[in-house]
């Protein structure tokens, strides 16, 4: 949380045999440790990996701006709220949905595939709380 990055940062670069070759142009097995060649063969696109981080990168600029802008209890408040919130009780019958979590991770005003696109097992009939409670209790 130290960082004010728009973008995540890039992955780490795997070192190749151009990088880890001793003056003989050969991989230098004592100072790099075995080869790998899945390493050298398998490459990562930076595009995906910084996908893949967007969100929590967006989450410590957020959590950096509002330490800077008015100390450090709102971004540990909002920490410790959304901790709170995540361990939500709730009913083993009816569908979970954490829209305490959504309001505090500002996603309160997007609309995604899960939230609009609900599987069959969630539409089953009729709903028997009472066994559900008793089954999630061990009753």
């Amino acid at each position: 949380m130290d960082s004010m990055r728009i973008v995540p940062a890039r992955g780490t670069k795997a070192a190749t045999t151009q990088d880890t070759s001793n003056s003989f142009g050969l991989h230098d097995t004592l100072q790099y440790g075995p080869r790998s060649l899945a390493a050298e063969v398998v490459q990562t696109s930076n595009v995906k990996d910084r996908l893949e981080n967007w969100e929590a990168t967006q989450d410590n600029l957020k959590l950096q701006m509002h330490r800077q802008a008015f100390g450090l209890h709102m971004p540990m408040r909002l920490l410790m709220e959304r901790k709170l919130v995540s361990q939500n009780p709730h009913m083993p019958a009816l569908p979970q949905s954490n829209i305490h979590l959504d309001i505090l991770m500002g996603r309160d005003e997007t609309l995604d595939c899960p939230d609009f696109m609900v599987p069959a097992s969630e539409m089953r009939q009729p709903l028997d709380i009472h066994a559900d409670m008793e089954k999630k209790l061990r009753m």
